[in-house]
């Protein structure tokens, strides 16, 4: 994060080779940390707040080392680690790690299966709005005529956004994907018309309606441009404000 401050505040005129290798890097420890903790779990770590934090990190960065191989999109790292040291920091408060674990009445593998490619799609809007925070940037210096859209080296604005484009649809595709195993699994537990009111299904519903309307802005109309990156970007943020809080409400997420 610290190095990335030094690309910005250089306009981006050169290849960050550091910032990709240092994700990579951190990616290898993350990896390592999360196969040790599911191991001992003997089922996929995204049963409290703490771990579903580390796994939409692991997504993101995973995504983005996979993007930054083409040197035009590596800059995204340069956006992205402030974002994941900010989720990193907030993941280590220890009250987000209680031993909730996974229903015992649920199926382990469709259930560890939901959680991840919930937390998959998360992946994708967070990297989604990182591209988008990029677009913003090269917007604004070509409007303001600035040195900097020229010399840089990010990629041009068109292909920022379609790159937005494609990154959103690719997450509401998993994020619906995964609310469709999560209705599987509901049908295993007891009484389950007693949490058609739980805080966390309704704020899926939500959160799915609101990439919708995206996707349909992007994909049916044609929409894009400064509108559709801070549509993208806002979106992401609503999405990391109020996933904890609906977690914890969340009775069916906290037997």
């Amino acid at each position: 994060m610290i190095y990335s401050i030094f690309l910005w505040r250089n306009g981006f005129r050169r290849d960050n080779h550091v910032t990709y290798l240092l994700l990579l890097f951190g990616f290898g420890l993350h990896s390592g940390a999360m196969l040790l903790r599911g191991f001992r779990l003997n089922h996929c770590p995204v049963s409290n707040l703490y771990e579903a934090t580390i796994f939409a990190m692991w997504t993101i960065v995973a995504m983005y080392l996979v993007a930054g191989l083409w040197s035009r999109l590596r800059f995204l790292g340069a956006f992205a680690s402030p974002v994941l040291f900010a989720m990193g920091v907030f993941a280590l408060m220890p009250s987000l790690d209680a031993a909730h674990g996974i229903r015992p009445e649920l199926p382990v593998f469709w259930t560890s299966l939901h959680a991840a490619l919930m937390s998959l799609s998360y992946g994708a809007f967070g990297l989604g709005s990182v591209a988008a925070l990029m677009y913003l940037t090269q917007e604004r210096n070509l409007k303001f005529h600035k040195l900097q859209a020229v010399f840089s080296l990010m990629p041009p604005i068109q292909r920022l956004e379609a790159a937005v484009g494609r990154l959103l649809l690719a997450g509401f595709i998993l994020l619906t994907i995964g609310l469709s195993l999560g209705v599987v699994d509901l049908a295993h537990i007891n009484n389950p018309h007693s949490y058609r009111g739980d805080p966390k299904i309704v704020w899926s519903i939500v959160v799915w309606l609101l990439y919708l309307g995206l996707v349909i802005m992007r994909w049916r109309f044609a929409q894009g441009g400064r509108r559709f990156a801070l549509s993208a970007v806002g979106s992401f943020i609503f999405v990391l404000l109020t996933f904890w809080g609906t977690n914890v409400l969340s009775p069916l997420h906290n037997p």
